[in-house]
């Protein structure tokens, strides 16, 4: 099974498996308002700030086993990122029927890859437990200024 672009199509999909994400980290996820404005969003920036990539279902077409999104910023540049261009990793999840197949990184990859076509040189993303060593395996690190943050909500 391959990665491949996501869609507008896949839209829903991609959204019911950001919701398997939220859900794995104990969050709420009922509720109509983030899953319609997350398909809203898919929508309107996918291709143009926000890169999706996606496992197709082996069997049920239309049904996706993974998928991993991220987002473009613009900051301001920096000695180490002249461009000011960053990436964010937001919703990475396999199924938990599929997972341990290498799908997660399958999406990761091509995320990563989409982000450095666009010359993403800072790419953040926030992990759980579960996936943290993926993502150690893959190059990220918590070396360099330590990211603080404020919630609001």
């Amino acid at each position: 099974m391959n990665a491949r672009a996501a869609t507008v199509d896949d839209a829903g999909e991609v959204v019911r498996l950001g919701a398997l994400m939220f859900a794995s980290m104990g969050m709420d996820v009922s509720g109509d308002e983030w899953t319609s404005n997350g398909r809203r969003h898919v929508h309107e920036r996918l291709g143009a700030d926000l890169g999706v990539f996606v496992v197709d279902h082996p069997t049920q077409p239309g049904r996706l086993v993974a998928s991993a999104a991220g987002t473009l910023a613009t900051r301001l540049p920096t000695l180490v990122n002249p461009s000011g261009v960053a990436g964010y990793v937001q919703w990475v999840c396999t199924d938990p029927d599929h997972q341990q197949q290498g799908l997660g990184r399958a999406v990761m990859s091509a995320l990563l890859a989409w982000f450095d076509e666009r010359a993403a040189v800072a790419i953040e993303l926030h992990s759980t437990p579960v996936a943290e060593s993926l993502y150690l395996s893959m190059g990220f690190s918590d070396e360099g200024p330590r990211a603080l943050r404020i919630r609001r909500w």
